[in-house]
């Protein structure tokens, strides 16, 4: 069994990843990391999780959770993500990244650390939104500059970062297949006397309600006809599953900074 860490263990996330490595039979969980002063620190990380004892208690140390392990599960805040890729690059232990947010200084650092281990990132581990991207990029290619563009993306009221890595990971895709440059042609929500919509814009929007887990929809709207296209997340286990998912995968592979992509074996045109 492959040796594994979660770090974010008493958060939404990091408790399914905990629940799941224990129903499992692929991993094992060795450490279970959350912030200094967690209140949860020292209890038992099976407990914490509702799936009743592991035998590995909560710490507050990433390189102290390290010991022994094989892959490190992330499922935090972009400051701490890169700390402990940085913790798991020096300690050579392979990582599984579903820490949303990160910018592109983050990404840079992470391709430098994963010369040495390694690494897959991505802001979506869900196995059916990694095969959407792909389908996104013909139906854009197919309909061309006709068709309007808007992405549409709701979650949780917790959510931190806006727009969701999701949605601007479609937009990027969107805009690679039309021949477009998202820097140039992306716009984040509207306000006031914005005048009429450019032909070539490609629009992200974010909603933020409740518990709403993750839905993310692209609209192609033509004169005469609009298509939607939707993800809907009912629940965190997909996400928690894909993340399971890519820590078998990548131990044992070339350092390198990798995706789900690679994971599922999928490429995008």
């Amino acid at each position: 069994m492959i040796t594994a860490v979660v770090v974010g263990a008493a958060g939404r996330m990091g408790k399914r990843l905990v629940a799941l490595i224990r129903e499992g039979k692929d991993l094992q969980l060795v450490g279970a990391v959350e912030r200094a002063g967690h209140p949860d620190l020292g209890r038992d990380a099976g407990e914490i999780a509702g799936v009743g004892t592991t035998g590995v208690p909560l710490v507050d140390s990433v390189e102290t959770a390290l010991r022994g392990a094989q892959v490190l599960l992330d499922f935090t805040a972009p400051a701490a993500a890169m700390r402990d890729l940085e913790a798991a690059s020096r300690a050579g232990v392979a990582v599984v990244v579903g820490t949303t947010g990160l910018s592109e200084t983050d990404l840079a650092r992470a391709r430098e650390l994963c010369v040495r281990i390694p690494c897959v990132q991505s802001p979506n581990m869900s196995v059916g939104v990694n095969a959407l991207y792909g389908i996104l990029a013909q139906v854009a290619r197919t309909l061309g500059d006709g068709y309007d563009i808007e992405v549409i993306e709701a979650h949780h009221h917790f959510k931190k970062d806006s727009p969701s890595g999701t949605a601007e990971r479609m937009a990027q895709v969107l805009a690679k297949a039309l021949g477009r440059d998202l820097g140039q042609v992306g716009v984040y929500g509207r306000h006031g006397i914005v005048g009429e919509r450019p032909p070539k814009e490609i629009a992200v929007h974010a909603i933020r309600a409740g518990d709403i887990v993750g839905e993310h929809t692209i609209l192609f709207g033509g004169m005469g006809e609009r298509i939607e296209i939707t993800h809907r997340a009912h629940s965190r286990d997909n996400f928690a599953w894909g993340a399971l998912r890519a820590a078998a995968w990548v131990v044992g592979k070339p350092p390198k900074l990798y995706d789900m992509l690679d994971v599922l074996g999928l490429k995008v045109p």
